[in-house]
């Protein structure tokens, strides 16, 4: 009887096109990661490395596919949309899967609803910057001095509703002090108006500037990550000196869309969690910046609703909404 049935599937699987183990064959054919961001962007650089280490333990190509525009929104209506199979992935930042919602008036699509989350990869950690003629050498000295000067000093961002620039909306409420927001077309041009004296504060990204900082052309007062970041082991998180809980990083993490199979998202769980494990691609991704912080599906799902809120409240306060 028990080999009648287990004919009378294959016969089944047969007919219908499919292989009796089509399921458990996962994958069979390249699988895409979409990126919402251009090419040789972080986000382009840190796909590439770990994408091909992911290869190896999915045992087919990654490929990768840029869709820039709208802050990442292009590439993550496409997700969205797409067949929840398994082969079209996206790395997604926490503009897409957090900001973004409260930053466009349309986004194409629900980052709570239209996705499956698979693992966090990474959080880049944002620098509070200061040229060295603001009389402070530690965060709070900094922050009493804002206090004392409300108005009066201006901090720079790569850009209108960056994570840097977010990062000092945060701290504009949670250390209640009144400080301005000057944007700039890149990390590039804010940093050396910085260092030159045009604007006394700037939130970045650790990479771009830590050459600076150890010349001693910006000083480092603190990074945004909970704890301490690996690329500046010598300077403090906010949450550590001066603001418990304070976070405001430019976080990644690998979703697909909603609705795929617990096989397959098992599958590539897996194959990213060897990934992340392995020595050689930690530490380049390390190299960028990024302090790895592996999750459950679970875990990810959960993290994407808690920062949801929070950064709603924050854009909404600062008035930073596009179009």
């Amino acid at each position: 009887m028990m080999r009648l049935v287990a004919s009378l599937v294959a016969c089944l699987a047969v007919s219908c096109g499919l292989s009796p183990n089509a399921a458990s064959a996962y994958p069979t054919r390249p699988v895409t990661l979409v990126l919402g961001f251009a090419p040789g962007g972080p986000s382009d650089v840190m796909a590439r490395i770990f994408g091909k280490r992911l290869e190896q333990a999915l045992g087919q190509p990654v490929v990768i596919e840029n869709r820039a525009g709208a802050g990442g929104n292009i590439a993550g209506e496409f997700v969205a949309r797409s067949t929840p199979d398994g082969y079209t992935l996206l790395l997604a930042n926490s503009g897409i899967l957090a900001a973004n919602a409260a930053l466009y008036k349309r986004t194409g699509y629900d980052p709570v609803k239209d996705f499956t989350p698979i693992t966090l990869v990474g959080a880049q950690a944002n620098v509070l910057l200061i040229n060295p003629n603001v009389p402070a050498k530690t965060l709070s000295e900094f922050i009493a001095h804002a206090r004392a000067n409300p108005g009066k000093i201006s901090y720079a961002s790569g850009g209108h509703g960056s994570s840097p620039h977010l990062a000092g909306e945060l701290l504009k409420a949670e250390a209640k002090i009144d400080i301005i927001h000057i944007p700039y077309k890149g990390t590039g041009p804010a940093l050396q108006d910085v260092i030159a004296g045009h604007v006394q504060m700037l939130f970045s990204s650790v990479s771009p500037a830590k050459p600076q900082i150890e010349s001693g052309k910006v000083r480092a007062l603190a990074v945004t990550t909970l704890k301490r970041t690996a690329l500046l082991p010598d300077v403090g998180s906010i949450a550590e000196l001066a603001i418990p809980n304070f976070e405001a990083t430019a976080w990644h993490a690998l979703v697909g869309p909603a609705g795929m199979p617990k096989d397959v998202l098992a599958t590539v769980h897996k194959a990213m969690m060897e990934t992340l494990k392995d020595p050689a691609t930690a530490k380049q991704l390390t190299s960028l910046g990024l302090d790895i912080m592996p999750t459950t599906p679970d875990e990810l799902a959960a993290y994407i609703k808690a920062e949801i809120p929070k950064w709603t409240a924050i854009i909404k306060a600062s008035g930073a909404t596009l179009e």
